[in-house]
């Protein structure tokens, strides 16, 4: 595994921890969804409002199992 794929893996499970972690916290899904936002504009990635909701469900589904 290339140096290059270890950090993308180590981001890409960075991503998911804290968006797990905030879909646990005790407050409404719009405030969840605005700070998830928030994380990933930090981070340098844009997204729309559906896909924040596509990653919410994503995580969602995948803590589920």
């Amino acid at each position: 595994m290339s140096n290059l794929s270890m950090l993308y893996a180590f981001i890409g499970g960075a991503i998911v921890g804290a968006g797990a972690a905030i879909l646990f916290a005790p407050e409404k899904g719009e405030d969840i969804r605005a700070r998830i936002a928030d994380l990933l504009r930090k981070k340098g990635i844009l997204c729309s409002d559906n896909e924040i909701d596509a990653l919410v469900e994503q995580l969602t589904t995948q803590i589920d199992d």
